[in-house]
């Protein structure tokens, strides 16, 4: 699958760039191109310097954490649901309790925290697979669910409306939780249908009506309180809740007779080692998606879709908004310049830059995450999990226009 899509995005690439040039008369184009190779070749080493970082970072806390027994812990209590969800998966596992810390960190939009936790997870499923080279049903299920990237505090979205003059930040906050929980649940479902997992059965039932109900209680809060204090509380919460997880890890391992410091250093290794791997296959990934925005591609892709729009006499509004939806499950540094670049295009609480802002919070950047998370413990053969993605980034982005025009329409 990942030949496969690789080789599409730099031969639709090269397709859409002869095709300015020669219907079009755009001879530029090709520089462009070219240029765009060396952008992302760079930005590459750009993140990995990030990555390197961050990877140190949080990897050296988690040592601590699991000498600790913390992740172990966590594990045995999700236990009953992770046996459903991924059947191949004991028990009590390590993998359980660090994805459970995954979704909660991208829950709370700890971005920095998410993406590491998110690689030891994957690493940790990796040792349960009889086959290096292709993705088992629980990665693929674990790395579907991240790229839909349930997010309950958007709290970088906020950041961005308020930079470009916003007078209520949060006023996205509900569709992007509308757009985010559609786009989770599709990504939910339509793996489940292709594995085969029992959603109907009682402890997963329980486990989603719980969430359900703790999402609708988020929901019924945000809308009792100002703007301002829904962002300020949103912010104070994820910042707090980063900071108490390192405090508990801390604290625990003291307490548990941990060589914390030892620990730390021990897991920041493993993190530069992880991290170090990783480049090859962001560089493939971060390229060839260059060679498709800078030929034109997506454009093409734009023009097409306000087209039909047009034939059916259809709304056109959401269509200045979708060069964000479009670059988001691509780029993530891309589909960010798009929506800033709608905000200040069409006013930052026009239909368009609130649809953009939606958008950027509905969905996680989906081939970049993909890139990441396989190409840390070197699997080639993604299977379905580039398919059951895309089925969540359109469940989310669907939701996000459909929540937007409900709310601003």
């Amino acid at each position: 699958m990942l030949n496969g899509l690789w080789l599409f995005f730099f031969l639709g690439g090269l397709a859409a760039g002869l095709i300015q040039w020669l219907w079009l008369g755009d001879a530029d184009v090709f520089s462009r191109m070219v240029a765009g190779l060396f952008d992302m070749a760079k930005l590459s080493v750009n993140v990995m310097i990030l990555l390197f970082g961050t990877l140190t970072l949080w990897l050296g806390l988690l040592r601590i954490a699991e000498l600790a027994g913390l992740v172990q812990t966590l594990g045995r209590w999700l236990s009953p649901l992770f046996a459903r969800l991924m059947p191949e998966v004991p028990r009590g596992h390590p993998a359980l309790g660090l994805i459970t810390m995954n979704f909660a960190a991208n829950g709370l939009g700890l971005d920095n925290a998410a993406t590491p936790v998110g690689l030891r997870a994957m690493r940790e499923l990796q040792t349960l697979n009889p086959d290096p080279k292709s993705a088992t049903n629980a990665q693929i299920l674990f790395l579907v669910l991240n790229t839909s990237a349930l997010t309950i505090l958007p709290v970088t979205i906020f950041m961005y409306r308020l930079q470009q003059g916003a007078s209520d930040p949060a006023l996205v906050f509900l569709p992007i939780l509308l757009a985010t929980g559609a786009s989770t649940l599709a990504g939910l479902l339509v793996v489940s249908w292709v594995q085969r997992i029992r959603l109907h059965d009682p402890v997963v039932l329980l486990w989603l009506g719980a969430t359900a109900l703790v999402l609708a209680s988020i929901m019924a809060l945000a809308a009792s309180v100002t703007a301002a204090t829904l962002a300020h509380v949103s912010s104070l919460s994820g910042n707090l809740a980063l900071l108490g997880i390192i405090a508990l890890f801390l604290v625990v391992g003291a307490w548990r007779k941990v060589p914390v410091y030892e620990a730390f250093i021990e897991g920041a290794k493993e993190g530069f080692h992880i991290a170090r791997d990783l480049l090859p296959y962001l560089v493939a990934m971060l390229c060839a998606i260059g060679m498709l925005r800078t030929s034109g591609a997506l454009d093409f892709m734009l023009e097409g879709v306000r087209a039909l729009v047009v034939m059916v006499n259809g709304d056109t509004r959401f269509v200045d908004a979708l060069p964000t939806a479009f670059m988001k499950p691509l780029s993530g540094s891309a589909a960010r310049a798009m929506m800033i670049e709608t905000m200040q295009f069409h006013g930052v609480d026009s239909f368009a830059g609130l649809l953009a802002a939606t958008f950027q919070g509905s969905t996680e950047t989906t081939f970049y995450v993909l890139a990441v998370y396989f190409g840390a413990v070197g699997i080639q053969r993604a299977r379905h999990a580039v398919g059951c993605a895309l089925v969540a980034d359109l469940a989310g982005i669907t939701a996000a226009i459909l929540a937007c025009y409900a709310f601003f329409g």
